[in-house]
């Protein structure tokens, strides 16, 4: 039998992240696990130098990010999620995503992740590069991708109630 104790949902709060959460919600509660949901911002305080070499910091800027992160945040989970999944939200500030999802999971002894991925072309994933892949082969854990959108495998209870019937 599979044991997940702890999920991990990063999101960037696209359309292939909320199917993301619906994954990660339903499994948490198949599995009886805690969900923790994760968006990573930039940290404005190591990337702003000028062209001139001036370096830009502004430590409200940062707090601004965090703290708009962490009300959209808020907005993904419902008292139910927190109360019955003990689902929490976190912020993290880093220039690069996937490296921070990974430590994150590392860390907090995270049994899956569950994230979104854009399904980008080649040459955009040659040029962009993919977060997700990224995740995929640093992860110290399984890692499920969704897309959207895609056949879906979380209903909501009233459609598996009359599939039942």
């Amino acid at each position: 039998m599979i044991a997940l104790k702890k999920i991990l949902v990063a999101t960037d709060f696209s359309e292939p992240s909320e199917a993301a959460l619906a994954y990660g919600l339903e499994l948490a509660r198949q599995f009886g696990s805690t969900v923790v949901v994760a968006h990573v911002v930039e940290n404005a305080l190591t990337g702003a130098v000028g062209a001139d070499g001036f370096v830009f910091s502004d430590p409200g800027l940062q707090q601004h990010l965090e703290a708009s992160a962490r009300r959209r945040l808020d907005t993904l989970l419902s008292d139910e999620d927190r109360a019955v999944l003990g689902a929490e939200t976190i912020v993290i500030a880093s220039n690069t995503p996937a490296y921070a999802i990974v430590d994150y999971a590392r860390t907090a002894d995270v049994g899956l992740i569950v994230m979104g991925t854009h399904g980008r072309g080649a040459v955009a994933h040659l040029l962009m590069g993919s977060v997700a892949e990224r995740v995929v082969r640093l992860a110290p854990c399984p890692v499920l991708t969704v897309r959207r959108p895609e056949h879906e495998f979380v209903r909501p209870d009233a459609l598996v109630a009359v599939t039942k019937a």
